[in-house]
C-alpha cells in the first residue's frame, strides 16, 4: 500500500462513522504485514505536511505494533516484521525521535524503549556510539533522551546483567560531564537548559541506583560531579517563567531538575553515609564520601528548607526528600552533631508547622472530602507527603536521640495545649492544635513506654483529646477519633472513660462531614479489638452496622473493611443474625468496586483493593457462622453471581479470595447444591487458561465436591466430573514444562478420588496409576516422590489385589516397591526420615501397606508379605511415636498459654521419645469437631505447599499440617493392621506360621507392641464414642 493510501485509510480510523472506522480498522489489520508498512507508518508520523490527527494515529499504530511484534514473547513465533523492516526503523527511529511534538515524541518514546531492550547490545551495535557521536554534535537532546532510555534498561539489573552498564559509563559520562558543565555556567539559562539537566540527572540516576560504576570511584572524576548536582541544589530556582497553578509548578523544569539532585544525593547518602554498611573495598570511598559531601549536602538541604519558615515555595516531593536525609542523619554522631546547632529552629519552625492542617487541606475537606480521604489512607501519597516525612523525623529523633529531645517537644505540644486552652473560641489555633495531636498519636509507641509520659497518657486523652470530639471544627474530630484509637489499647484506671471514648467514636461515625466519619470507623478497630466487655457493644451492634454499611456506600476504602473484619471475628457466631445482611451489603459494596476499578482500568488504585477486602469480609464472616450450615444455604444466592464471574478471567485480581469463598460454601453447607456444582467447569477451564498457580487453591473446593458430594460426583455424566478430573489431572501430570512444586496438587486430588470412591472407580484405577508411574520416572524433589508413592499407597487400600495385578500388567512392580522400600529406609545426617515425614503420609503407607498382607501367596510370595509385614510394622511404630510427640508439644503449648499469657517458650522439655505416652484420640472425634474442621480447612491452601527443604536443618519431620478431611481419618491404623493379621491368620494358618517363624525378636516385639496398643485403641475409641453419644443426647 502507498503512501497516501496509508493516509486515507488512518484518515477513516478517525471517522465518528462507526461503519468507516470499523472498515478503516479491518484494512490496517490486513495489511500491517505487508513488507515497508512500518517504514511507510513512520514517514506519516514524521511528515509535518500531514493533518496532526493522522499522524497521531499512525504513531499509535506504530506503537501498539511494535509492542506486539518486535519481540514476541513466545521464541517460536513466526517474525512478523522482516529483518530490512527493523534495520531500517532503528536507523530512522533515531533521527525523528526528539525531533517530533511531545504528544507523538511520547509514542514514539516507547517504541524505542521497546527496540533498545529487545536488541542491544546484540542486534543493535551501533546504538552505542550514535548517542557518543550526537553528544559531541548538535544533537545533544536526542542524544541524551535515546541515552536516558538505554540506561533506564539496565537500572535494576544486578551482577552480569549489569556488564553493559559499565562501557556505557566508560564511553558516555565524560562527555555528559563536559555539557553539564557547559549548561551549568550559561546566564540566565532558558527553560530546554532545565530540561537537559534533567535528562542528565536521570542518565546518572539509573546508572548509579544499584552499584555505583567503577569509573566513578576516581576521587577526581566523582568530585567532579559532586561539585555540579551541589551547584544544583545550592542555585536558587529562577523566579520568572514559573507557573501560577501548583500542580503545573511542581513539575516545572527547574524544580524537577532540583528534585533529582536531591534523589541522587539521597541515594549516595544510602549507600555511603554508613560506614558499618561497607564492603571493605568501598570503604576508604565512604569515608572519603562523609568527610566531603555527606555534611555539605546536610547544610545545603536545611538552608534549602528555611524557604519555607519564611513562607516560600518547595515542592511537595522536595520537602520529602530532604526530611528522609535529615531523618537518615540523626543516628550518625558526626551527622547529628551538624545538625544539632540548627535542630530548635527545623524542629519547632519547620518540622512542626509542616504536621499542623493548613490551607490545601481545608480546601480539599471543603471541595472535595472523599478526596481528602482517599490521600489520607493513600500508602503512596505517604511517599510524597511532606507532613508523613515530618512525622517520620520527629519519630526517628525520639526513638534515636529521646534523651536530649523527647522532654524538649512534649514540653513544646504541652505549650501549644495549654495556649489552646487558654484562647477564647474565636482565637483558638485550631491547626495547631491539630498538629499537637498527630504528634501525640504519631509518638504513641514512645509514649506508652516511657515515664513520666506513660502514667499521664489517661489524664492528657481526657484533658486534651476528649473533648475534641465535640470540637466545631471537623479537622478536629477527626483527628481526635484517631488519636483516641492509637491509644484504645492503654490500661484506663478508669473505665468510664474508654467508655466514654468508644461512644464518642462511634456517634464520630453518624458526623455530618465525611472524614470525621471514616477516621471514627478507622478507629472504631482498635476500640472493638481493646474491649474487655463486648456488653458495651452487643447492645449497639445493629446500629454500628447500619452506620458501617451507609459510609460503605460512600467511600471505597480497605481500612473500612478491616474494621468489619474485627467486629465479626470479636463477635463470632452472634454475628448470625446479621450474616445474611452483611453478606448482602458486602456483595453490593463489592460490585460498586469492581466498576470503579474497571472504569479506573487500575488494579492497585482503592476501588480494586477495597472489593478484594470485601470478599476477605464475607471470608471471615462465613468462617464465624460455620457450625450454623443453614446460613450458607441463605447467603448462596447472593455469593453465587460473584463466584461465577470472578472464577473466570474478569477475576484474575480476586481469585484467591473468590477460591477462599467457594471452599467455605462448599464444605460447611448441608449439602452441594446444583448452583455450586455448576462452578466446578469454571474452575477447570480456569485451570486450563490462567490459573495455574492457583491450584493449591482450587485443589480445596474439589476436594469438597468429591468428599461431600460423592454420589452427584459418580453419577453425574452431563457434564461428566469424572471424566473431567482425569482429563484435567492427566494433562497436568504429563506437562514436562511444569516443575515439581507446580503439580502437588494433583497426586493429592486422586487420593481423594481413591479414598472417597471406595470400590466404585475401578475402571479409573488403571490410567491413574499408568499417570502416576510416568511422573514418578521424571520427579525430582523428594515431596513429589512421597506424594505419588502415596496414590499409590491409596490405590493399595482401595483395591490391593487390582492394583497389584495392574502394576505387574504395567511392568513396573518390582520397581516401584523396591523404590518405596528404598524411601522408606532412606535417612538424613540427623538421623530423622526423610520421606514421608508427616502423620497423614505415614499412615497412608501403612494402610496401603496392610492391604497387601491379605493377598493370596500366587500374588504376594512369602518372601514379599515378610518384606511387606515389617515395613509396616516399622511405620507403626514411627507414627505412634510421631502422635505421641504432638501431642507433647500441643500439651506443653497449652501449659505456656496458660501460664504466659500466649508467648511461648523456647525450651521446652526435649528428652524421651514419646513411645510409652498415649496417642490420644483423633481430634474429629471429639467436641472439637467443628473448629478442628474449620482450621483444617483455613490451611489447607497453605498447608498444600509444604517445606521441601531436602537440607539436614529442616525440622519438618514433626510439623504435621493435616490438610485433607477424608474417610481415612477414621480408621485406626494399629487395629487395622491387627485385623488384617488375624483374617490373614483365620484364611490361611500355615501362611501366617511361616510368617511369624520368619520374624526375629526385634520384630516379634514390634508386633506385641502394636497389637497391644491396637487393643488400647479400640477402648479409647470406644469410650469416646459412648462420651460423644452421651453429648449429643444431652444437648
Amino acid at each position: 500500500m502507498d503512501l497516501p493510501s496509508l493516509a486515507v485509510i488512518l484518515q477513516a480510523a478517525l471517522s465518528p462513522n462507526p461503519d468507516e472506522r470499523k472498515a478503516a480498522e479491518q484494512s490496517l489489520n490486513q495489511f500491517q504485514y505487508t513488507p515497508q508498512h512500518l517504514v511507510r507508518l513512520l514517514q506519516i508520523i514524521v511528515d509535518n505536511n500531514c493533518d496532526m490527527a493522522v499522524r497521531q494515529a499512525a504513531s499509535i499504530h506504530f506503537k501498539n505494533f511494535i509492542a506486539k511484534n518486535w519481540a514476541p514473547h513466545d521464541p517460536d513465533e513466526q517474525l512478523k516484521i522482516l529483518p530490512a523492516d527493523k534495520d531500517m526503523v532503528r536507523d530512522h527511529i533515531l533521527v525523528f525521535v526528539t525531533q517530533l511534538p511531545p504528544l507523538l515524541r511520547a509514542q514514539l518514546g516507547e517504541c524505542l524503549k521497546t527496540l533498545i531492550n529487545s536488541d542491544y547490545p546484540e542486534q543493535w551495535p551501533r546504538l552505542l556510539d550514535w548517542v557518543k557521536h550526537n553528544l559531541q554534535d548538535q544533537q545533544v537532546h536526542g542524544a541524551l533522551y535515546v541515552l536516558r532510555i538505554l540506561a533506564r534498561k539496565y537500572e535494576f539489573k544486578s551482577d552480569e546483567e549489569r556488564t553493559p552498564v559499565y562501557h556505557i559509563v566508560e564511553e558516555t559520562f565524560p562527555h555528559l560531564l563536559n555539557i553539564f558543565n557547559r549548561l551549568v555556567q550559561i546566564v540566565n539559562p532558558p527553560l530546554d537548559v532545565a530540561d537537559l539537566i534533567k535528562l542528565i540527572c536521570k542518565i546518572f540516576w539509573s546508572s548509579i541506583y544499584l552499584e555505583i560504576p567503577k569509573q566513578l570511584f576516581d576521587p577526581n572524576v566523582f568530585n567532579a560531579w559532586m561539585i555540579l548536582f551541589l551547584n544544583m541544589l545550592e542555585s536558587p530556582v529562577p523566579l520568572e517563567g514559573q507557573p501560577a497553578d501548583p500542580e503545573l509548578r511542581k513539575s516545572w523544569g527547574w524544580w524537577k531538575v532540583k528534585k533529582w539532585t536531591i534523589h541522587i544525593l539521597n541515594r549516595l547518602y544510602t549507600r555511603f553515609g554508613d560506614l558499618k554498611l561497607q564492603n571493605p573495598e568501598n570503604k576508604a570511598f565512604a569515608q572519603m564520601f562523609q568527610k566531603n559531601y555527606a555534611g555539605k549536602i546536610l547544610e545545603c538541604h536545611i538552608n534549602l528548607l528555611n524557604v519555607i519558615r519564611v513562607g516560600g515555595y518547595l515542592p511537595d516531593r522536595v520537602i520529602n526528600l530532604i526530611l528522609q536525609y535529615l531523618s537518615n542523619s540523626i543516628s550518625k554522631n558526626t551527622m547529628y552533631t551538624l545538625l544539632q546547632s540548627r535542630l530548635d529552629s527545623l524542629l519547632f519552625e519547620i518540622v512542626f508547622p509542616l504536621m499542623c492542617f493548613n490551607d490545601n487541606d481545608q480546601k480539599l475537606w471543603d471541595e472535595d472530602p472523599h478526596e481528602y480521604v482517599r490521600k489520607g489512607y493513600d500508602i503512596i501519597e505517604d511517599l510524597y507527603s511532606p507532613r508523613t516525612a515530618a512525622m517520620d523525623f520527629v519519630s526517628e529523633l525520639v526513638r534515636k536521640r529521646g534523651k536530649e529531645n523527647l522532654h524538649k517537644f512534649i514540653q513544646f505540644i504541652v505549650g501549644i495545649f495549654k495556649s489552646y486552652d487558654e484562647a477564647p473560641v474565636e482565637y483558638k489555633p485550631y491547626r495547631q492544635k491539630d498538629g499537637a495531636l498527630l504528634a501525640i498519636g504519631a509518638l504513641c509507641d514512645k509514649l506508652k513506654q516511657t515515664e513520666p509520659y506513660k502514667s499521664q497518657l489517661e489524664p492528657m486523652l481526657v484533658q486534651h483529646v476528649f473533648p475534641e470530639f465535640n470540637s466545631p471544627v471537623g479537622h478536629l474530630r477527626a483527628k481526635a477519633a484517631w488519636v483516641a484509637g492509637q491509644y484504645a489499647h492503654i490500661n484506663f484506671a478508669d473505665q468510664n472513660n474508654f467508655l466514654k471514648a468508644l461512644h464518642s467514636v462511634v456517634s464520630g461515625m453518624r458526623d455530618s462531614e465525611l472524614p470525621v466519619r471514616v477516621d471514627s470507623v478507622f478507629a472504631l478497630r482498635s476500640f472493638v479489638e481493646a474491649c474487655r466487655d463486648l456488653n458495651e457493644i452487643r447492645p449497639i451492634l445493629p446500629q454500628l452496622l447500619d452506620e458501617f454499611f451507609k459510609l460503605m456506600n460512600e467511600v471505597e476504602n480497605e481500612d473500612l473493611v478491616f474494621t468489619l473484619e474485627t467486629i465479626v471475628d470479636k463477635f463470632g457466631e452472634e454475628m448470625a443474625p446479621y450474616a445474611l445482611g452483611l453478606c448482602q451489603n458486602l456483595a453490593a459494596a463489592f460490585w460498586r468496586c469492581m466498576n470503579t476499578a474497571e472504569a479506573e482500568d487500575e488494579a492497585d488504585d482503592p476501588g480494586a483493593l477495597a472489593a478484594v477486602g470485601c470478599l476477605r469480609a464475607i471470608s471471615t464472616i462465613l468462617e464465624s457462622v460455620s457450625r450454623l450450615p443453614h446460613l450458607f444455604v441463605q447467603v448462596e444466592p447472593t455469593l453465587l453471581p460473584i463466584m461465577r464471574r470472578m472464577l473466570s478471567s474478569d477475576g484474575q485480581e480476586v481469585f484467591e479470595e473468590v477460591l477462599e469463598i467457594v471452599s467455605y460454601m462448599t464444605f460447611f453447607s448441608p449439602t452441594i447444591s446444583m448452583d455450586m456444582w455448576s462452578l466446578w467447569p469454571l474452575m477447570m477451564e480456569a485451570l486450563a487458561d490462567f490459573a495455574i498457580d492457583y491450584f493449591p487453591n482450587i485443589l480445596v473446593p474439589l476436594d469438597n465436591y468429591v468428599s461431600r458430594g460423592t454420589a452427584h460426583f459418580l453419577a453425574c455424566k452431563e457434564p461428566d466430573y469424572q471424566q473431567s478430573l482425569w482429563s484435567m489431572i492427566s494433562s497436568i501430570m504429563a506437562d514436562k514444562n511444569m516443575e515439581d512444586n507446580d503439580i502437588e496438587p494433583a497426586p493429592k486430588l486422586i487420593q481423594v478420588l481413591f479414598q472417597n470412591c471406595k470400590g466404585q472407580v475401578d475402571q479409573w484405577v488403571e490410567p491413574y496409576l499408568r499417570a502416576t508411574v510416568e511422573r514418578l520416572r521424571r520427579a525430582e524433589k523428594s515431596y513429589l516422590k512421597c506424594l505419588l508413592i502415596q496414590v499409590i499407597a491409596d490405590a493399595l487400600y482401595y483395591n490391593a489385589s487390582l492394583t497389584l495385578s495392574i502394576l505387574q500388567k504395567l511392568g513396573v512392580a518390582t520397581e516401584i516397591f523396591n523404590l518405596w522400600f528404598q524411601m522408606l529406609q532412606q535417612v538424613k545426617k540427623s538421623g530423622l526420615r526423610a520421606n514421608f515425614k508427616r502423620e497423614h503420609d505415614k499412615k497412608v503407607c501403612c494402610l496401603g501397606l496392610t492391604s497387601l498382607l491379605l493377598l493370596p501367596a500366587d500374588q504376594l510370595p512369602a518372601e514379599a508379605l515378610g518384606r511387606v509385614f515389617k515395613a509396616a510394622l516399622d511405620l507403626l511404630v514411627a507414627y505412634k511415636d510421631q502422635v505421641a510427640e504432638a501431642a507433647k508439644e500441643e500439651e506443653a503449648e497449652d501449659d505456656d498459654d496458660d501460664g504466659m499469657d500466649g508467648f511461648q517458650t523456647d525450651d521446652e522439655d526435649d528428652d524421651g521419645d514419646g513411645s510409652d505416652k498415649e496417642m490420644g484420640v483423633d481430634t474429629e472425634d471429639g467436641d472439637e469437631a467443628d473448629s478442628i474442621k474449620l482450621q483444617k480447612l483455613a490451611e489447607q491452601a497453605k498447608a498444600f505447599r509444604p517445606n521441601d527443604s531436602d537440607d539436614d536443618d529442616s525440622d519438618d519431620d514433626y510439623s504435621d499440617d493435616e490438610e485433607l478431611q477424608s474417610p481415612i481419618d477414621e480408621v485406626d491404623p494399629f487395629i487395622f493392621f491387627v485385623d488384617s493379621i488375624k483374617a490373614l491368620q483365620a484364611s490361611d494358618p500355615l501362611r501366617f506360621q511361616n510368617l511369624t517363624q520368619t520374624l526375629d525378636f526385634h520384630y516379634q516385639a514390634l508386633a506385641n507392641g502394636v497389637a497391644q496398643h491396637a487393643e488400647q485403641r479400640r477402648v479409647e475409641i470406644e469410650k469416646e464414642r459412648m462420651e460423644k453419644a452421651a453429648a449429643t443426647v444431652a444437648s
